[in-house]
């Protein structure tokens, strides 16, 4: 087995334990858990020192896990799937597969298919969603590359996923999408 499957297998087998990770984004360098885990997504948001009511977005292979999550979303934005040329979150309306913690006061939810090789195939084996959010302090700078993640969140993770750590590419973070009145979509940030 190959030390890219060898990561893969070991973040899988940490989320299953309902563990948090630190783990290379198709954006930037994140902590999740499964999106299914209420205890875990509460441990994450206590790492973070992030507030109730303000949700982290979930990562699902495809478009049918996206329905899992939001089983309202409209046909017509699998054929917008296909098509993104860079990470997209789409802010939809939530159904009850997600944790609670991860629904917005409005009653959405944020969803990315990912398209990162790592990420859709930690998901996929996962079979629920993974929760991403930056690896960082509430407040504190997104850390674009593992260099500038900060000790602390190491330490406070269950598992460091070993790959990428190394690279320095910069990515910008996912534009965001919401799904308006009438299925009208709206960028909210580009």
């Amino acid at each position: 087995m190959n030390r890219f499957q060898q990561e893969v297998d070991a973040a899988v087998d940490a989320l299953l334990l309902q563990q948090v990770i630190l783990y290379p984004t198709d954006t930037v360098w994140g902590v999740g858990c499964d999106a299914e885990a209420p205890p875990a997504v509460k441990q994450l948001y206590k790492l973070k020192g992030r507030e109730a009511g303000k949700p982290s977005i979930v990562l699902v292979a495809d478009f049918a896990m996206m329905k899992r999550y939001a089983p309202d979303v409209p046909a017509e934005l699998e054929a917008m799937l296909a098509t993104d040329t860079r990470p997209t979150t789409y802010i939809v309306p939530a159904g009850r597969a997600v944790a609670p913690e991860l629904v917005a006061p409005d009653g959405t939810v944020g969803l990315r298919v990912v398209k990162d090789e790592f990420c859709h195939k930690v998901v996929r084996r996962l079979g629920h969603g993974l929760v991403s959010t930056s690896a960082n302090k509430a407040g504190e700078p997104t850390p674009a590359v593992y260099a500038e993640v900060d000790p602390a969140i190491v330490r406070g993770v269950d598992h460091v996923v070993n790959w990428r750590q190394d690279d320095d590419t910069r990515v910008a973070p996912s534009r965001v999408v919401r799904l308006g009145d009438g299925g009208r979509l709206e960028v909210v940030r580009e």
